[in-house]
């Protein structure tokens, strides 16, 4: 699966949409979720807790390991995907849509993101 152009990438496998009045959609690429393995468990950042860009904020376990989650951007959690917590095989089988993460309030513009194409060069896929 390519990486959607319209998308920035972190460098810890995450993606982020465009904003929309300030709000961001996060997930995490099929690269990562073809890396985990099957997804059994997802542990999300609650609703209204402050993240910074960089650091874990949860965590999702496979078949194959455990990997924490990372926030690509510095903001405020304003929803979770709960069909994602109830049904994690969604990571794996839908990573670029039903299988988004949260949403974020940015606090300012993110930084150090990818393109799609500098995604792949620093995946090699």
């Amino acid at each position: 699966m390519s990486n959607p152009q319209h998308l920035t990438y972190s460098k810890e496998h995450e993606w982020l949409t465009a904003v929309e009045d300030g709000v961001a959609t996060v997930g995490i690429t099929a690269y990562a979720a073809d890396a985990l393995g099957d997804v059994v468990y997802v542990q999300l950042p609650d609703v209204g807790q402050t993240v910074t860009a960089g650091e874990t904020c949860g965590e999702l376990e496979s078949t194959k390991s455990v990997s924490d989650l990372y926030t690509p951007a510095t903001g405020e959690i304003v929803e979770v995907n709960q069909a994602v917590v109830d049904d994690p095989a969604l990571v794996n089988s839908a990573p670029f849509a039903e299988g988004w993460l949260f949403k974020i309030r940015l606090d300012g513009a993110p930084e150090g993101l990818l393109t799609a194409e500098e995604y792949a060069a620093h995946t090699g896929a």
